[in-house]
């Protein structure tokens, strides 16, 4: 059972809606937690988050400004440390798009920067969040953070006799989060006119909760190289329109550079190292520094079926309007009504 109090635990990009989330999540289970440092590069961000956890009522929690791209930044930050969730990311697809070098220097060069950080200050546990768009990428946002992926379960190997477990959570869209289309929406619905990129654009679905649980649960069960992908429902983008403006003009306006229409979280080539744990599949690496028969043993794994793919188009389980319409009033805005 995973247990942080008296320990000490890290956030890159602590200040995002999800290293927002895991903050209270953790002050909440464990008030005994010795030390909780939020590391972003936004000082702003970090002066508003400050607001909810005031150093009077959280002594726990520490601020540090830093980037990833910094490596001493980084190896000053993780002294320490015991364990280090790594959310900081360039994601914005058009921004980075753009400014194809800058998503470069943050989502593989940081991810670099973050392993041998890890490595040089006895970190026990690094958990990396990965994205849906990191399987079969057709983005830069997507290609970098596979690269990231691909460097953080290889950093298990390079290790050597550090008992250092690096693994990484892979999810979809978090339902509410910055830049996420259900707050867009929630913008747009006040002009009458909802932009719909293709009528049959669909998406996985995950709560921040949902989140979090599964970064705790990498925290918890992880024996090194791992991605974790969740079992979540889809939902179509027409009905997330439906939900929450019905009177809205539906306006489609094609889909954007570097989209996909469905996303993807395992891919055919990723079937032969999937196993079924239950409630989340994960992706082992090739060459596990453990023993795989211990590792089906333990978590009752069952290897998924050659050929086996996970996509939001060619999913089992849907969202629907009114379903939608209830998880927005319960994590995104309590007031809201269609």
């Amino acid at each position: 059972m995973l247990n942080l109090d008296n320990k000490q635990v890290l956030i890159t990009g602590g200040t995002g809606s999800l290293g927002q989330a895991l903050t209270r999540r953790i002050l909440n289970q464990w008030p005994n937690i010795s030390r909780l440092v939020i590391y972003s590069r936004d000082e702003q961000k970090q002066f508003e988050m400050a607001q909810e956890f005031p150093s009077d009522l959280y002594p726990q929690v520490r601020f540090f400004i830093g980037d990833v791209r910094d490596s001493e930044r980084l190896i000053r930050a993780f002294r320490g440390i015991d364990y280090v969730i790594h959310a900081a990311a360039m994601k914005h697809v058009p921004i980075a798009e753009y400014n194809p070098m800058e998503c470069v220097k943050t989502n593989i060069n940081g991810a670099e920067n973050v392993i041998n950080a890890a490595l040089d200050t006895n970190v026990q546990k690094v958990v990396a969040l990965s994205t849906d768009k990191a399987a079969a990428p057709i983005n830069l946002y997507g290609a970098t953070k596979l690269a990231s992926d691909k460097l953080f379960v290889a950093a298990n190997n390079i290790s050597g006799n550090n008992p250092i477990k690096f693994s990484v959570v892979r999810y979809g869209n978090v339902m509410g989060s910055n830049g996420s289309v259900i707050p867009f929406f929630m913008k747009k619905k006040k002009d009458g006119v909802l932009p719909i990129t293709v009528s049959n654009m669909t998406r996985f679905n995950i709560s921040l909760d949902g989140g979090v649980d599964m970064v705790l649960h990498a925290l918890e069960a992880a024996w090194g190289g791992e991605i974790f992908v969740p079992k979540i429902p889809s939902y179509r983008i027409l009905d997330v329109a439906e939900a929450i403006g019905p009177n809205c003009e539906h306006k489609i306006i094609g889909i954007r550079p570097g989209e996909k229409i469905h996303e993807e979280m395992i891919t055919e080539s990723d079937s032969f190292f999937t196993y079924d744990l239950g409630k989340y599949y994960a992706i082992l690496p090739q060459r596990p520094k453990w023993n795989l028969d211990s590792f089906i043993e333990k978590f009752n794994a069952k290897k998924v079926k050659e050929g086996f793919k996970y996509n939001s188009g060619e999913n089992t389980e849907w969202e629907t309007i009114d379903s939608l319409r209830n998880l927005i009033k319960e994590h995104v805005d309590p007031t809201f009504e269609s």
